[in-house]
C-alpha cells in the first residue's frame, strides 16, 4: 500500500460535490521552537478542492483531515515539472544540433511547452479524478 500524505484542514465552501478546504502547508523547520525568528521558516495557507458525492455530511467551518497518495503526488510533479522539463531539453537540443542557432533553440524549447500545458489544460477534468484528494474520516 502507497504512504498516505495529510494535511488537518478547516472547509471554506461546499458546492454540490465540491468542498473547498483550507489547509496550512508548512516548510519542515516551521515546527522549531525558533521558527518565529528564522526567515527560512515559512507556512502558506493553500486551497485544496475535494470532490466528493456526499458532501452533504460536513458544513463549512468544520475541521478535518485532506489526504492523498504518494503516488499521486509523485504523477501530479512529473506531470507538471518533470514531463516539460524532459521535454524542453529534447527540443532545445535537437533544434541546437540541427541549426546551430542558440537563440532559435532556446524560443523553440519554450514554444514547444505551450501545446504541452494546453493538452493538460484540455483533460484537466479527466485529471482531476485520476490526481484527487478525500477527505479522512
Amino acid at each position: 500500500m502507497s504512504e498516505i500524505i495529510t494535511h488537518a484542514g478547516v472547509i471554506e465552501s461546499i458546492d454540490g460535490g465540491r468542498v473547498r478546504v483550507r489547509i496550512v502547508q508548512t516548510s519542515a523547520c516551521a515546527a522549531c521552537k525558533v521558527a518565529g525568528h528564522c526567515n527560512a521558516a515559512e507556512a502558506k495557507e493553500k486551497l485544496v478542492d475535494v470532490f466528493a458525492a456526499d458532501a452533504a455530511r460536513w458544513k463549512v467551518g468544520d475541521a478535518v483531515t485532506v489526504a492523498a497518495s504518494q503516488q499521486m503526488a509523485t504523477q501530479a510533479l512529473l506531470l507538471a515539472f518533470g514531463l516539460p522539463l524532459v521535454i524542453l531539453i529534447a527540443v532545445l537540443l535537437v533544434v541546437l544540433n540541427v541549426t546551430g542557432r542558440e537563440g532559435l533553440a532556446a524560443l523553440s524549447g519554450l514554444a514547444a511547452l505551450v501545446p504541452y500545458y494546453a493538452v493538460l489544460w484540455f483533460t484537466r477534468g479527466r485529471l482531476q479524478k485520476r490526481l484527487a484528494f478525500w477527505i479522512e474520516q
